[in-house]
């Protein structure tokens, strides 16, 4: 009979361990929340600064969809996040536009992490990380989106694989010539 139960209790523990080998594998692929950009909520009108310190408007970036994407070299999900993102930005090309907004580090730091990832994306910062309290980031990589109008959707805190079913259910309500009241509608909360 103690066999019998040490047996079980084996069972039990593998069992166990299996549902937890799962449960970590299913966080990693899904470590992404989405929350909704309230109506009333006035949209900061900086998406970041160029390489010669000026402000680029977020004006200045309308008529096609838009994704802000908060990055720093430090951060392993931003880094992995980065080619899914170009793919998308290469895919849409002139539907959608995706800035990626360095968070406080030097323009040294961002262009050597440019340059050694191959990143194609356009590199804008924020060197003391006041534009990423203005639009609420407070978790890496971050990323906001604005439809074709300039209208701010939501922001998709966490990683994202950005070339999957999940981001195109967020983006082609964005793009260009999409219907009315076809806005993204933020996802259930997807723990990290």
């Amino acid at each position: 009979m103690a066999g019998l139960a040490l047996s079980c209790q084996r069972g039990l523990l593998a069992g166990c361990a299996a549902l937890a080998l799962l449960a970590t594998s299913a966080r990693a692929q899904s470590g992404f929340e989405v929350q909704g950009w309230a109506a009333h909520k006035t949209a900061p009108t900086v998406a970041g600064v160029d390489a010669n310190e000026k402000p680029v408007a977020l004006t200045s970036l309308q008529g096609q969809a838009l994704l802000i994407n908060f990055w720093a070299s430090w951060c392993e999900p931003c880094r992995e996040e980065m080619p899914s993102l170009s793919q998308l930005a290469q895919s849409h090309t002139g539907k959608l536009r995706v800035v990626a907004v360095n968070f406080k580090e030097s323009a040294a730091t961002a262009q050597r992490f440019k340059e050694a990832t191959g990143l194609d994306l356009p590199v804008l910062r924020d060197p003391d990380g006041a534009l990423a309290r203005a639009w609420g980031i407070r978790v890496f990589p971050s990323t906001v989106l604005v439809d074709a109008k300039g209208r701010v959707h939501s922001v998709v805190r966490g990683a994202l694989d950005w070339n999957g079913d999940a981001a195109a259910r967020l983006i082609t309500p964005l793009l260009p010539g999409a219907p009315a009241g076809a806005a993204p509608k933020p996802a259930p909360l997807r723990q990290p």
